[in-house]
């Protein structure tokens, strides 16, 4: 699969992934100037790059599992979602978890992108619902 990228800013990377067989191409911040992110704190931070990934298709922006482990940093919303026919830049909002604050400067890995296939679905409404076994139990209900 193709997926064609625009530079919004001259500095910005191309997403990468960090061996052959990783999921998730890196998405790397593209700055001007280092970005302070306080305990507790959520930023933003540009990647200069827009995408057009196929119709059917999606971008999943994650966390990079060594920057929140080291660093306490991780995307605010945890899954960002990039639709197909979305153009705008990618931004990840970054959210502080640690109890320091953390700097972030350009070209830092970020978070990582994968794409996904998009199913879609046709919702109703329905006075009833097939039954199951396990019913409406939830939230550790099927642990024994």
């Amino acid at each position: 699969m193709k997926i064609l990228l625009k530079k919004l800013r001259e500095n910005a990377l191309m997403p990468m992934r960090g061996s052959a067989c990783a999921a998730g191409y890196d998405l790397y911040a593209c700055l001007e100037e280092p970005v302070v992110i306080r305990s507790g704190e959520t930023v933003k931070v540009g990647t200069g790059i827009s995408a057009a990934i196929p119709e059917g298709w999606f971008g999943a922006v994650f966390a990079r599992s060594g920057l929140s482990l080291k660093e306490g940093l991780r995307p605010a919303n945890c899954v960002g979602v990039c639709d197909s026919d979305y153009r705008g830049e990618y931004i990840v909002a970054l959210h502080n978890d640690s109890g320091m604050d953390r700097t972030v400067t350009h070209g830092e890995r970020i978070a990582q992108l994968v794409i996904l296939p998009f199913l879609e679905a046709e919702f109703e409404f329905s006075e009833e619902l097939p039954g199951t076994e396990r019913g409406a139990g939830g939230f550790g209900s099927t642990g024994k």
